[in-house]
């Protein structure tokens, strides 16, 4: 008698069916996993091209101002550069008057110091070192003036004479009477140096002479 076992064939059925079912969950599971990455991978490139999009949006926009800002910023920098030309104008104006109201202040302090009986004859100015010549009839006179130039605070201390010689000068005459008799005049060189403060001020113009004074009669007003 032949016996069959149709169980064991049941369960070998069971079982390659349950093998099937566990092969088709992982290719199932696989095919989702590629369609989300391929899902996530299309959305991630739309995100780009849209931000690409919009970056380009904006600097097309923002070229567009910058045309129309050019006009402005080429009037700004023109006024920029007026401005800067008229600043370096203005320093230069300054440093000019800087410059020339030192010998107008010294020539006032000069022609203030002069006492009686004392007259100039020529004064120069070569970089810091002042030398006034001039004509007196006491030595007084010159001593006073000395001392007068060191009040200021133009001039430093001390003023020098460099040299004082006795000299006869020719007397006035008036018409109709004889001519008098010659005069001692003593004639003498001053030296003295700027102060520190009046040399930064004589920088913009060193090395100009002073003019000529005029030469009164002996014993004449200033």
């Amino acid at each position: 008698m032949i016996r069959v076992n149709l169980l064991g064939r049941e369960g070998r059925k069971k079982k390659v069916g349950a093998t099937l079912n566990a092969g088709q969950r992982l290719t199932v599971a696989c095919s989702l996993v590629l369609v989300a990455a391929a899902g996530g991978i299309g959305w991630w490139y739309y995100s780009l091209d849209q931000a690409s999009a919009r970056v380009d949006a904006d600097l097309a926009e923002a070229q567009q101002q910058l045309a129309q800002l050019q006009p402005v910023l080429i009037q700004l920098q023109r006024s920029q550069q007026r401005q800067q030309a008229l600043q370096q104008r203005v320093a230069l104006i300054e440093q000019l008057r800087v410059g020339q109201s030192l010998p107008v202040q010294l020539l006032d302090h000069v022609s203030k110091s002069l006492p009686e009986m004392l007259w100039l004859t020529q004064m120069n100015q070569v970089n810091s070192e002042v030398t006034i010549e001039g004509r007196s009839t006491t030595l007084i006179s010159l001593s006073d003036f000395v001392g007068n130039l060191g009040t200021s605070a133009l001039l430093q201390k001390p003023i020098e004479i460099v040299t004082s010689q006795v000299e006869s000068a020719p007397a006035t005459a008036t018409s109709g009477q004889a001519s008098a008799p010659a005069v001692d005049v003593i004639r003498f060189v001053v030296k003295a140096q700027l102060a520190p403060s009046s040399r930064q001020n004589s920088a913009a113009a060193p090395g100009q002479p002073g003019s000529p004074t005029a030469q009164p009669a002996p014993g004449g007003a200033r």
